[in-house]
């Protein structure tokens, strides 16, 4: 009877032991798995508070007028160039018609004096070339005088005829210049001209302003005008949706950021498209981040008072930029995403300067 209780003692005392060692090697790997989790959880940064976001581009008139064609409606999606309304072109087409007559005279005016010039030119060497005939006359008859092979009369008449074409030289000489310097006011070189080319190339553009067409592949959207309707010089009357980039604003806590470097790859999920598997590339990681209580007065910083035991830390915007959007899966702005950092596609992970 004894023999048996010491050996029923022994066989309980074997199974504590074992069963301490299998509760030991549970509680470590559970550490273990627990440390392995913690390291996976910092190395690879995951979140949910993230966004899909894309570049928004306010779209205004650059001139005013009634809205006389809308050709698209809201949610639209826009190719480049393609019309989205139409300002009342005909006022500035008038305008246009205006400055253009106004520079067409005043390169008529142009050529007119441009033919000025060139009828006093011709003058002028016509008459030069009778003045230095006259001149040569003159040079041989004078010293015939002394010899009484000429009269004085006769010396008196030539010197009288090459002082009246010298006298005309000048005086068609005087009318170059002047048509010349005419047309220095009214030529190229003129500021009416200048002007009125530089009205012309202002109408042109005022025309064009009156089309106003999509700058890039982009979905319409807050579509506020209709037909009819009077749209001002700079206020905005619609918003484009930049579809040629698409990001997702992922907000990790700060003691994350250690491990997120621009350039690394990350997964995205979204809600909307739960069974799609989205690659983007960390562009780069916000470098402040608004705080009520971080205002100056006068220059100092004001600091206010906290009884809080519990220090929560600041989560700061990742900027992931999404590499292979698919155009069957469109994306909508401010979608909600699930964000895993993974790494350095290719190459082992390094920390580096951002």
């Amino acid at each position: 009877m004894i023999v048996a209780d010491e050996s029923n003692s022994r066989s309980n005392r074997g199974r504590r032991i074992i069963g301490r060692g299998v509760g030991g090697l549970i509680v470590l790997a559970t550490i273990a798995v627990g440390l392995y989790v913690v390291r996976l959880y910092y190395l690879y940064p995951r979140t949910d508070d993230a966004y899909v976001r894309a570049n928004i581009v306010g779209t205004a008139p650059h001139v005013s007028g009634p809205i006389v064609e809308l050709p698209v409606h809201d949610n639209q999606r826009v190719k480049p160039g393609q019309l989205l309304f139409v300002v009342d072109p005909r006022p500035y087409k008038s305008t246009l018609d205006r400055v253009e007559a106004l520079l067409a005279l005043t390169n008529l005016q142009i050529h007119a004096l441009d033919d000025t010039i060139r009828s006093a030119r011709a003058r002028e060497a016509q008459l030069a070339a009778a003045a230095a005939y006259d001149r040569q006359y003159l040079d041989r008859i004078e010293p015939l005088l002394s010899r009484h092979f000429v009269t004085a009369n006769d010396v008196f008449n030539a010197r009288s005829r090459l002082e009246a074409d010298e006298a005309a030289v000048a005086s068609a000489r005087s009318e170059v210049r002047k048509a010349e310097n005419d047309l220095g006011q009214y030529g190229d070189i003129n500021a009416r001209r200048k002007a009125a080319e530089a009205a012309v190339y202002d109408a042109k553009l005022n025309v064009e302003y009156c089309y106003v067409r999509a700058p890039f592949d982009a979905y319409i959207t807050n579509l506020n005008i209709a037909v009819g309707q009077y749209a001002n010089e700079g206020r905005q009357v619609m918003s484009l949706v930049d579809n040629r980039v698409w990001y997702v604003m992922a907000n990790f806590r700060e003691n994350f950021l250690s491990h997120i470097r621009p350039g690394m790859t990350a997964d995205v999920f979204l809600l909307s498209y739960p069974n799609k598997h989205f690659r983007g590339r960390v562009q780069g990681v916000g470098w402040a981040l608004y705080q009520g209580n971080g205002a100056t007065i006068e220059g100092l910083p004001q600091v206010e008072a906290t009884l809080n035991w519990v220090r929560l830390s600041q989560r700061f915007p990742v900027r992931i930029v999404l590499e292979d959007s698919d155009p069957a899966l469109p994306l909508r702005m401010g979608a909600t995403a699930v964000v895993t950092i993974q790494g350095y596609r290719g190459t082992p992970r390094r920390s580096h300067k951002q």
